[in-house]
C-alpha cells in the first residue's frame, strides 16, 4: 500500500489549508444557494447577449417542467449533445432539477459512437444541436430508448448572430422534437418538485475516450463535483468578481468541473463562444475582461500563432491553468513574454473528476532535469498520490511508475462496468495509466501514458520527452511522437510536424536538431510534416490516429 507520507505539503501557498469542508449537499443545492446570493449577477454570456443567476434559474425550472411533462423521472439519465451554448449549463441544471443524471455526449461524434453512449447509459431523454439531430439523432432514435427529444439551435440566445461562426446557419426546427425555448416559454414561472439528491447521487455521467476499448461512463456525483468546484475556487483564489472564459468544450470534465460548476458555486459569468475560434475567443477575451480560464495546450499555442492577437487587449486574464496533455517549457515562455502571463499546468483525469494536482498559484513548474518536461503540479486539497511500480509498490522519489490516486474527487467506478471499475479502482486507489515521477519534493511529472511507450531495439523511448525536444526548435508549432513498426529495430520513433506560419525546416535538419539534445535510440527516424495535427475536441492531439 502506498505510504501516506505529503512532501507536498510544504509547496502549498502560504495560508493554503491541507482541506477543505463541502459547503452543500448536492450540487443543486450549491446553485440554488447562488440564487439566493447573487439572482441579478451575470452568469451566462454568449456573444451580445447575457443571461442573469436567476434568469438561468427560472429557465432550468421551466425546462425541467417540460422533461417530467413529457417522461423523465427522477434517476433517469438525460444526454446533452451541444456545443459550447448557454443551452448547455441551463440544461444541466435542469436535469438536476428532475432528479435525473446528465450524460454529456462529444458534438464530434457521430453514429456508433452516439449509439453506444447513449445505449450503454440507458438515456431517456436527449437536449442536442437542430443540426446534430438531422445529422445524427434522428437516425438513431429507433435503436435507443429515447421518448423525448428537445432540439436548439446555436443562434438561439443571440440578437445579432456573430457573423464569422454563423453566416450560413439557420434554424431548422425537427419533425417529432420538442424546441428548447418554446418548453421553456411553455412551463415558464413553473417549478418542478422537490427531488432526492445526496452527495452520492450522480450528476453526470462522463465518458473516457475510449482509447483502450469502448468508452465507460465515470460516475461524477454530486460529491465529486462539489469538492472540485470548490478546490478551482479556494486554490485559484477566484471569486464572483472574476470573469471565467469557457474555452474547453462543456461535455469534457474541464468545461463541466473548470468552467460551468465553477460558475455556479461562486456565482461569476462564464464567457461563451460556441466552439474554439482563436479571433473570436480573442474578442471575447476583451470584451468580456476575462480573468481566468482552463484549456489545452494547444488553445495557447492557437492564441500565440493568431495575427489578431496584437490588436486585443487580453490584459485582464491573469489566471491561466492548462492540463490535459504535455506542456512544453517553451510554450510556456513564449506565451508569457507574448501575453505577460505564465500558465500554470494542471493534472486531472475524468476519473477524477477534473483536477488531482495544480501548480500553486503562485509557483512555477520545475523542470525534470532528465525529461525535460515541466511539472504538473501537486496533489490538491485532501488528495493524496503515489508511484506505484508495475508489482504494486510504492517507488522512491525520482522513479518511475504509475501513478495512483485517492481522494474525494475520484468517481466510485464506471456506470455498470464492475470488470472495469475492479481493475482500475482497488484498494482504495484509482490506477491511472499514467506513468510519472515524483521527486523529493513532492513536484509530480507526468511521463506519458503507458500504452504509448516505444520499444526501439528493446530501448525505451518516451514520446514525451522527444516531443519537448522538438518544440524547442523555433519553426515548430506542434509535435507529435509515435512508435512505427521497422524490420530492424522492432519499432521506431517517427515525429509528425505541423510549422509555424512562415517557418521552414527540412526533416534532416529537425533529427540533427534532435542528435544534439537526447540519446542517439530516441531520435526520430522518420519525420512526416502536416498542415495541422489530429486533435480531439478538447485539443488533445491523438497519437492513435496517427499510428494508422
Amino acid at each position: 500500500m502506498p505510504s501516506t507520507t505529503k512532501p507536498w505539503l510544504a509547496l502549498y501557498d502560504e495560508g493554503k489549508p491541507a482541506g477543505i469542508d463541502l459547503e452543500y449537499d448536492n450540487a443543486l443545492d450549491m446553485f440554488k444557494a447562488a440564487v439566493r446570493r447573487s439572482p441579478d449577477s451575470p452568469l451566462i454570456h454568449y456573444f451580445d447577449t447575457s443571461l442573469s443567476v436567476v434568469e438561468v434559474d427560472r429557465l432550468s425550472d421551466a425546462v425541467a417542467c417540460g422533461l417530467l411533462a413529457n417522461g423523465v423521472h427522477e434517476g433517469d439519465r438525460v444526454a446533452v449533445y451541444l456545443q459550447n451554448v448557454p443551452q448547455f449549463l441551463i440544461g444541466m441544471v435542469a436535469i438536476w432539477k428532475t432528479g435525473a443524471t446528465m450524460v454529456s455526449i462529444n458534438p464530434m461524434y457521430r453514429g456508433k459512437e452516439v449509439e453506444h453512449l447513449l445505449n450503454d447509459s440507458g438515456a431517456v431523454a436527449i437536449i442536442c444541436l437542430q443540426s446534430l439531430y438531422n445529422d445524427v439523432i434522428a437516425g438513431l432514435r429507433s435503436a435507443t430508448k429515447l421518448s423525448t427529444v428537445i432540439t436548439t439551435s446555436e443562434l438561439d440566445f443571440q440578437h445579432q448572430p456573430h457573423e464569422r461562426l454563423f453566416a450560413n446557419i439557420e434554424r431548422q426546427q425537427p419533425d417529432d422534437t420538442l424546441d428548447f425555448l418554446e418548453v421553456a416559454s411553455s412551463y415558464a414561472g413553473e417549478k418542478p418538485p422537490p427531488v432526492t439528491l445526496d452527495l452520492d447521487s450522480v450528476a453526470f455521467l462522463t465518458y473516457t475516450s475510449g482509447t483502450t476499448g469502448p468508452s465507460k461512463g465515470a460516475m461524477n456525483t454530486h460529491r465529486n463535483v462539489i469538492f472540485t468546484a470548490q478546490a478551482y475556487r479556494d486554490w485559484i483564489e477566484l471569486t464572483p468578481d472574476d470573469v471565467v472564459l469557457g474555452v474547453a468544450p462543456l461535455f469534457h470534465i474541464t468545461g463541466l468541473i473548470g468552467h460551468m460548476a465553477l460558475c455556479l458555486l461562486l456565482p461569476a459569468p462564464l464567457v461563451l463562444g460556441y466552439r474554439f475560434d482563436a479571433p473570436v475567443v480573442l474578442e471575447l477575451i476583451e470584451r468580456y475582461a476575462v480573468t481566468f480560464t482552463i484549456g489545452s495546450i494547444t488553445v495557447f499555442v492557437a492564441l500565440m500563432n493568431e495575427p489578431s492577437a496584437k490588436h486585443r487587449d487580453t490584459s485582464s486574464m491573469r489566471k491561466v491553468y492548462t492540463g490535459g496533455q504535455p506542456v512544453p517549457p517553451t510554450i510556456v515562455d513564449d506565451f508569457e513574454r507574448q501575453f505577460g502571463t505564465y500558465i500554470h499546468v494542471a493534472y486531472g483525469l475524468t476519473e477524477s473528476t477534473s483536477p488531482s494536482h495544480f501548480v500553486p498559484l503562485r509557483s512555477r513548474s520545475p523542470i525534470d532535469p532528465n525529461s525535460g518536461a515541466l511539472a504538473v503540479g501537486v496533489p490538491i486539497f485532501d488528495t493524496d498520490a503515489a508511484i506505484l511500480n508495475e508489482e504494486g509498490v510504492e517507488v522512491a522519489p525520482g522513479e518511475v511508475g504509475e501513478i495512483v490516486l485517492a481522494g474525494p474527487q475520484i468517481v466510485p467506478g464506471y456506470w455498470e462496468k464492475p470488470e472495469e471499475t475492479a481493475h482500475a479502482f482497488h484498494d482504495g486507489w484509482f490506477h491511472t495509466g499514467d506513468v510519472g515521477v515524483m521527486d523529493e519534493h513532492g513536484w509530480f511529472y507526468v511521463v506519458d501514458r503507458k500504452k504509448d511507450m516505444i520499444n526501439a531495439s528493446g530501448y525505451k523511448v518516451w514520446p514525451r520527452e522527444v516531443e519537448d525536444v522538438l518544440y524547442q526548435h523555433p519553426a515548430v508549432r506542434e509535435a507529435a511522437v509515435v512508435g512505427v513498426a521497422d524490420q530492424y529495430r522492432g519499432e521506431t520513433v517517427k515525429a509528425f510536424i505541423s510549422l509555424k506560419p512562415d517557418q521552414t525546416v527540412t526533416a534532416e535538419e529537425l533529427k540533427a536538431f534532435c542528435k544534439e539534445r537526447i540519446a542517439a535510440y530516441k531520435y526520430p527516424r522518420e519525420i512526416e510534416f502536416l498542415e495541422d495535427l489530429p486533435k480531439t475536441v478538447t485539443g488533445k492531439i491523438l497519437r492513435r490516429e496517427l499510428r494508422t
